[in-house]
């Protein structure tokens, strides 16, 4: 149970701001009865709990196995297979993110339907898995950060002026929810382990940058996906 304790305190730092917030506005404003502020007083226990174990999870399981996990694939001689394993991997790990299974289902609630929560979960864990294999291929293969980087937010200007306007907000927003602790915690640990076992790769060149580009992910394909119902509607 080592670090539990330094979690704890770091949960109830983030939390307690927002507790006192709430409670000035109950006492303001809000008016709650006792038995919704009785649910309420509940629902940021289980937070709480749930926070601090699934952090103290994602410390001491997920960050250590990415990083073995890179490490091993980092000292095979057939580095190409990386590429492959990185969309596996990035597929997996983006649709395993809660944080995205709650973004696509408020999509499909204040779309009233129209924008299904399965195709989102779909467009975004894909998006973010061509995105790894890439990341994978620039470390493979030495491909400069910006030469990736910087065309991907160009096209994300242009798809800007061509997709639905229903579908660039949703865009961003997803760009930010994909960048998650399963994805940070696994695959950046993962990366990392692999350009720290590999002699001809730099660690902190190599095993960077790979967040910035999950982040991009879901921007470029979530308007590719706006375009084509642009299409289909006219």
């Amino acid at each position: 149970m080592e670090g539990i304790l330094d979690i704890t305190i770091e949960v109830l730092q983030a939390l307690f701001p927002l507790v006192i917030f709430f409670i000035f506005f109950q006492l303001k404003y809000l008016k709650l009865p006792s038995f919704e502020l009785i649910k309420i007083f509940i629902g940021m226990l289980m937070t709480a709990v749930g926070m601090i174990l699934f952090l103290y999870g994602v410390y001491n399981g997920f960050f250590p196995i990415g990083f073995k996990i890179g490490e091993f694939f980092g000292s095979i001689e057939q580095m190409w297979i990386l590429i492959p394993i990185g969309f596996i991997l990035g597929f997996l790990a983006t649709f395993a993110e809660p944080a995205v299974r709650v973004l696509c289902y408020q999509i499909e609630k204040s779309s009233s339907g129209y924008i299904r929560s399965k195709l989102m979960l779909y467009t975004l864990s894909f998006g973010v898995a061509v995105f790894v294999a890439i990341a994978m291929a620039k470390m493979v293969y030495g491909i400069p950060f910006l030469y990736i980087i910087v065309p991907g937010y160009l096209l994300a200007l242009v798809l800007l002026w061509l997709s639905d306007k229903d579908f660039i907000g949703i865009a961003f927003d997803a760009g930010g929810v994909a960048t998650g602790p399963m994805a940070v915690t696994f695959l950046m640990s993962m990366v990392v382990g692999m350009a720290s076992s590999h002699s001809e790769r730099d660690a902190v060149v190599d095993g960077f940058g790979l967040i910035a580009m999950i982040a991009l992910a879901p921007i470029i394909f979530v308007m590719l996906l706006g375009i084509y119902v642009k299409y289909k509607r006219r």
